[in-house]
């Protein structure tokens, strides 16, 4: 089972710059897509469904051109959850979950903390979505929640940790909440895998960022612990630009 996570940045936008073609020769089998800034009625699906992805669910923001999560799928879910029940995460389209036999599968999109107000309103959605993830661990335990975190957990994860440890995305408060995230019975995936440095998912369109490698490692594929010996590969798509950030895969056996 091949499971791709990209935040598109606009998956308008990124359509236009030749995502169509990249997801056909990529052909995973699922693939999660954040900041999708769109309406479903506002995509053609029809290219998706070209493409060889005819189950396709969309969670979008209320707020047109904001945030938003998708799920793309070569085979229908068991079962599509939309949002978590929580009101002030939904409302903003942060999650969605797809269950495919034994395993779920969800789209997550953190929020960032840009200013001291959406920094607590993701300090609450973090301790909020830790008790939804270990209340759903229950009854769905061989979950995977991909997506982007908005937070480097480890100085190698960022390119310069000095300048950037009081900026939010590598504050302590937020690498600690991702680290006791994985304490609580997950694997990253990328790093069970690769424990070398440069290796990132997200750079600033500024200062030339992404031609210096100078990024962020911003997106993951948390995978529940009882999924270990199932995990065969996670790796950094880092060719395809099709946004500022780049989609991350990992394989399972099915």
């Amino acid at each position: 089972m091949k499971v791709v996570s990209y935040n598109v940045n606009g998956i308008r936008a990124a359509m236009k710059k030749g995502f169509i073609d990249w997801l056909i020769a990529t052909d995973p089998d699922v693939i999660c897509l954040q900041e999708i800034k769109a309406m479903k009625e506002q995509v053609d699906l029809t290219l998706f469904e070209a493409a060889g992805y005819p189950y396709n669910y969309w969670f979008s923001a209320q707020k047109k051109g904001y945030s938003g999560v998708a799920i793309l799928s070569k085979t229908k879910p068991d079962q599509v959850v939309y949002g978590t029940g929580i009101d002030y995460m939904d409302f903003e389209g942060r999650n969605i979950r797809a269950d495919f036999g034994d395993i779920s599968v969800m789209s997550m999109y953190l929020p960032s903390g840009t200013n001291l107000a959406r920094l607590e309103y993701k300090l609450t959605y973090m301790a909020n979505f830790q008790k939804y993830a270990d209340a759903l661990r229950m009854t769905n335990p061989n979950l995977i929640v991909l997506g982007d975190y908005n937070v480097c957990h480890k100085a190698i994860d960022i390119h310069d940790p000095v300048r950037n440890k009081n900026v939010s995305g590598f504050l302590p408060v937020e690498r600690e909440w991702i680290g006791n995230f994985i304490k609580s019975g997950f694997i990253d995936s990328f790093r069970h895998f690769n424990e070398a440095p440069d290796n990132y998912t997200w750079w600033s369109y500024r200062a030339n960022a992404r031609v210096n490698n100078k990024g962020w490692r911003l997106d993951y594929g948390m995978v529940a612990e009882t999924l270990r010996d199932r995990l065969m590969r996670s790796v950094i798509l880092s060719e395809a630009k099709h946004s500022d950030h780049c989609p991350i895969l990992l394989e399972l056996e099915n």
